[in-house]
């Protein structure tokens, strides 16, 4: 395989990529039907990385700037000057902007993709490394595009009033003439007419209870599986996980029928039960790595200086594991807050409803459709906002305790 094959595949992949993006997101934010033209982008990119192949860093001292304004003229020669917006639907602004963006993305993508290639054979080891960075950015771009356009569409959605989602529905443009007041009346409902309120406590409760519980079990749970010699003890660590073996949906019907003879069905207590249950095994899992990890010596000289081996979990185990323990906290608390099964299966009282369980009630022909979609995003934001705050224990948490030594 040559490099100027492979700058050439990545250049029409990319450049083409770029331009379809780039107009299905100002189809989103303007409402305008703009039609795709793919066919000026991709033959622009091929040119691009053809380009890109010929000319080594060495070579050509502002090579990304040049790159950049090649891909520019490309797209603005090859679509006859309109390369998003061939029916004049969007401002001149607009437009260069499009340009603008698709062109620096394009040929970043291009420079990442290719790398250290040129024009000549390229070895085997060369071909794989560039294939796996081809294939890794385009799985990235994907993943973005899955998770940030339903939220984009559910955040726009929201701020519309029911007269503009009927006389378009795919118009997720903002018009900030309307006023702070008017752009947020379904949040402001929601909380006036709707008790969201309500949800939001019903739902901090169980939650912040289910924390609570998971950990007081999980944290010695799981130091006694690390750490302590006693019969059974592989089987319980094998096994710990086989709760997940079995569906949600089975266990309902049985718990359902226990709750409502013991009187405890239509309430918070019984999901204060049932979320526990769980979430400990994984929990245990999550942690009993992490315990594993910790020197032993640790254990050896607690005992020496008289403490018994709750002080140990306390004092030693639980300072030196608060990130795998806060990754821990985190992720039950964002399965006990999207927990949607059990709250619909248990609770009848709407003021006993948690947020899942109320978002639900909104899916009907009598509530708008973007008071559904205000719904959504207060479910969402709170778990968006404590998992970027707690991103960096989470991820050192899922982490420990994969290598021990």
């Amino acid at each position: 395989m040559t490099g100027m094959f492979a700058s050439a595949l990545t250049g029409l992949v990319w450049v083409g990529l770029w331009h379809l993006v780039l107009t299905m997101m100002a189809i989103l934010a303007t409402g305008a039907a703009l039609p795709l033209a793919l066919g000026p982008a991709a033959f622009s990119g091929l040119v691009a990385g053809v380009f890109a192949a010929l000319q080594r860093p060495s070579l050509l001292r502002n090579r990304r700037m040049t790159g950049i304004i090649l891909i520019a003229c490309l797209l603005f020669s090859f679509s006859l000057g309109t390369p998003f917006d061939p029916e004049s639907l969007l401002a001149p602004w607009q437009s260069l902007l499009l340009l603008v963006l698709a062109s620096a993305a394009g040929w970043l993508s291009i420079e990442k993709t290719v790398g250290p290639a040129n024009a000549g054979f390229m070895t085997r080891y060369g071909t794989e490394e560039f294939y796996l960075r081809l294939f890794w950015g385009l799985g990235l771009m994907m993943f973005v595009l899955i998770v940030a356009v339903p939220f984009y569409v559910m955040v726009m959605t929201s701020l519309k009033s029911q007269h503009s989602l009927m006389i378009n529905p795919l118009d997720f443009s903002i018009d900030y003439s309307l006023g702070v007041t008017k752009l947020l009346s379904s949040y402001i409902e929601l909380f006036t007419d709707y008790g969201f309120m309500t949800l939001l406590v019903n739902s901090a409760v169980v939650s912040v209870a289910t924390v609570i519980i998971t950990l007081l079990f999980s944290v010695p749970g799981a130091y006694a599986v690390a750490k302590l010699r006693f019969p059974g003890r592989k089987w319980l660590s094998g096994s710990v996980l086989l709760i997940y073996l079995i569906p949600a949906i089975i266990l309902v019907i049985p718990l359902y029928a226990i709750f409502s003879q013991l009187g405890m069905r239509n309430s918070l207590f019984a999901l204060c039960i049932v979320y526990p249950a769980t979430t400990i095994p994984v929990a245990v899992y999550m942690l009993r790595g992490y315990f594993a990890g910790l020197p032993s010596d640790l254990d050896d000289a607690g005992l020496m200086d008289g403490l018994s081996r709750l002080q140990i979990i306390t004092n030693i185990a639980m300072p030196l594991s608060m990130p795998a323990i806060a990754s821990v906290a985190l992720y039950v608390f964002m399965i006990a807050w999207n927990e949607f099964l059990f709250a619909f299966m248990f609770l009848d009282d709407v003021k006993l409803f948690t947020l899942s369980r109320g978002i639900v009630s909104l899916n009907s022909s009598e509530v708008p459709r973007q008071h559904l979609m205000a719904g959504a995003v207060i479910a969402t934001a709170p778990v968006l906002f404590l998992f970027l705050w707690f991103e960096r224990f989470l991820v050192s948490g899922l982490t420990a305790g994969s290598v021990k030594g």
